[in-house]
């Protein structure tokens, strides 16, 4: 059974910083790309990082040089480094993790977990 399992939200203020962790358990970890979304109220969703298997990374201009991602293999863990955080950053942010196989496009979903910045 595939989980995906976020951590690490609270409330902080502007310019504070958190780190957002992802376990991703019940999959060949090393063979999934991992993305971390985010979405605020009333707001759709939006995309923010990617790692990919190979470990190139892509990140969206509102988070650019303010946030980073890294993954740990041997725990099965992805990372969303958070800097200087602003008030448009609180969002429940969710993690994915996604494979093409054989079968098809996998992707994999967790629940969440709230970040709110207060000025």
């Amino acid at each position: 059974q595939v989980q995906v399992v976020e951590s690490g939200g609270g409330s902080v203020q502007t310019g504070g910083s958190l780190t957002l962790s992802c376990v991703a358990s019940g999959l060949s970890f090393g063979r999934y790309g991992m993305a971390w979304h985010r979405q605020a109220p009333g707001k759709q969703r939006e995309w923010v990082m990617s790692l990919a298997v190979g470990g190139a990374t892509a990140f969206a201009d509102s988070v650019k040089v303010r946030f980073a991602i890294s993954r740990d293999s041997a725990k099965n863990t992805v990372y969303l480094q958070m800097n200087s955080l602003k008030p448009e950053d609180t969002a429940v942010y969710f993690c994915n993790a996604g494979t093409l196989g054989g079968s098809g496009y996998r992707l994999y979903w967790g629940q969440g977990t709230q970040v709110t910045v207060s000025s």
